[in-house]
């Protein structure tokens, strides 16, 4: 396949600079929009070509749009904090109103010739608000909740590119192992200081996906024309938050007993504590009818790859 011409958003974010690691090894062209291009490169790397853009008050700058094959939209405050009035604005404006920005400027270029033929644009399985042991594909709708909200008009922000006449993939992540960053992260220190354990009960499931298999989804989904439309990136089996934790425990040689009441994660993060407290068993039906192969489909395996990276 040939080299593609690709731009990407949010490429300082958890996932931006494996992304850009991955299709860099394949040969492919990155240009990323930033608000503070020396930092990006700084972090990414002095060839790096980085083109200012604020997403909140402008379109994307045409320059950075016109002649490319793809944009890969992965921009997005962080939902991980307390969500105070101003965070969920925070949270809520930098998908809706950076994707529409990101639309503006594709539909401002002249002519088709000029304008990417692909969307790959993030979103999240919170899209389907909190849900039992019922498995969850991409033909269940919006859930009602905060995030669930904000997903369900981020997702309506991407598809606005279908107008264009661009096919636009709208990634619903799941909970992404990491050991550098997000959730896996964050649960690191207590589990190695043996003090972690089930949340609020633990019967709530965890939709997982390891980062590799996050990122050959997308790139997947650049390369494969059957993609479009919503497509939960899942691994095939959902667990538990008992299981999980189980699982990370034993994957760190500790126990994993200790139970986090319902109470106590409320009071630290307050209406954020819904993301941990519930959840939702989302399934990869999409990719698997599509034929996309797992590098890390089991959970005890993944967790081991993740925190053997350094």
């Amino acid at each position: 396949m040939p080299a593609l011409r690709v731009t990407l958003t949010g490429a300082t974010g958890l996932i931006g600079p494996a992304m850009i690691a991955a299709l860099r090894d394949r040969g492919d062209e990155v240009t990323v929009l930033t608000r503070d291009p020396e930092r990006a490169q700084a972090q990414l790397g002095a060839d790096v070509q980085a083109l200012r853009w604020d997403p909140l008050s402008e379109p994307a700058p045409a320059q950075a749009l016109a002649g490319r094959d793809t944009v890969v939209h992965l921009a997005g405050e962080p939902v991980a904090q307390r969500w105070s009035e101003r965070a969920k604005r925070g949270i809520r404006d930098s998908r809706v109103v950076g994707t529409r920005n990101l639309v503006r400027g594709l539909r401002a270029l002249d002519g088709d010739d000029a304008r990417p033929r692909v969307l790959i644009s993030s979103s999240a399985v919170g899209y389907y608000g909190s849900h039992g042991p019922e498995p969850i594909d991409e033909e269940a709708p919006a859930g009602n909740d905060f995030l669930a909200q904000v997903c369900a008009a981020w997702e309506i922000e991407a598809r606005a590119a279908e107008q264009l006449s661009m096919r636009t993939v709208q990634v619903r992540t799941g909970v992404v192992l990491d050991r550098s960053g997000g959730a896996l992260a964050k649960m690191l220190p207590p589990f190695r200081l043996g003090v972690g354990g089930p949340v609020a009960g633990g019967r709530q499931y965890v939709a997982w996906v390891h980062r590799d298999d996050l990122i050959g989804m997308m790139l997947t989904a650049l390369d494969d024309e059957r993609w479009s439309g919503p497509v939960n990136a899942t691994a095939p089996e959902p667990v538990t938050n008992r299981e999980f934790s189980h699982a990370l425990g034993s994957a760190l040689h500790r126990p994993s007993l200790l139970p986090v009441p319902e109470p106590a994660l409320r009071a630290l993060y307050g209406e954020m504590a819904e993301i941990v407290t519930t959840g939702v068993r989302a399934v990869p039906a999409k990719a698997l009818v599509l034929g996309y192969e797992f590098e890390h489909p089991t959970l005890d395996e993944a967790l081991r790859a993740a925190l053997s990276r350094a």
